[in-house]
């Protein structure tokens, strides 16, 4: 099945519609739908999110997931045993009048089980710039409950501020993917704090007490620093940049 697919049958089956319904509604057969939910048929993005808005969803959601991300992140296949059973747990509800069911597709998918399903399986991680404030997010996928072996909620992106590190292949304005880790690693990449500024530096322990902050901007470059004037915040797992 393919990620669109998954997420029309997904949104058609929490709407409680068939795929006949959902046809005749956008104007297509109902072998078309099956066969796009089945993945036999490949569509363009904006031909499943025309599906999708006629079935009652919203190109942005409460949770600020849009169509895209979810396509480009999430392989559904894998998430749909959480989604099932979002399905089968949710209580059944009351019809309600053709008009208030319409109002509600209109005021988008609070509550939508796969939505909820998808909360377990994706984080809007935070982008953080070098005094720590949020200047944006990416979603990232949550695999056994970690990210990238972090805790969801701690991991972030950190705006890497100047050329400092480019000698160790990480320039300027690129994400740096960091995990939290307050002990200083051997041979890793950490954010770190020192002399009030926050910056990544190439760890290297030279005893139980020192350690030596090593930078390569246009040559290389190191400073050795007593182990207690230095508050490590977090190791480098990744580091992505724009072309």
């Amino acid at each position: 099945m393919s990620r669109l697919g998954d997420l029309i049958r997904t949104e058609r089956v929490r709407q409680g519609l068939t795929p006949k319904q959902v046809a005749r509604k956008c104007g297509v057969s109902e072998s078309y739908i099956m066969a796009v939910e089945a993945g036999t048929r490949i569509i363009q993005d904006d031909q499943a999110r025309r599906i999708l808005r006629t079935i009652g969803l919203r190109q942005q959601t409460e949770a600020d997931f849009t169509l895209d991300d979810i396509a480009a992140t999430v392989d559904l296949a894998q998430a749909s045993p959480s989604v099932a059973r979002a399905v089968a747990e949710r209580p059944k509800q009351k019809e309600k009048p053709a008009a208030e069911s319409q109002d509600e597709q209109g005021a988008g998918v609070t509550g939508s089980v796969w939505l909820d399903a998808l909360t377990s399986v994706l984080k809007n991680v935070p982008i953080m710039n070098a005094v720590m404030k949020p200047v944006g997010h990416r979603l990232l996928p949550i695999e056994q409950g970690r990210i990238e072996g972090g805790a969801p909620d701690k991991v972030f992106y950190f705006l890497v501020p100047d050329d400092s590190m480019r000698g160790f292949r990480i320039h300027a304005q690129d994400l740096a993917l960091v995990v939290p880790a307050q002990s200083p690693i051997d041979g890793a990449v950490m954010l770190v704090e020192y002399s009030g500024h926050r910056n990544l530096r190439k760890i290297k322990r030279l005893d139980g007490t020192t350690l030596l902050l090593q930078t390569y901007d246009r040559e290389y470059d190191a400073i050795t620093v007593q182990l207690n004037q230095v508050n490590c915040i977090g190791r480098v797992v990744r580091v992505e940049f724009t072309l």
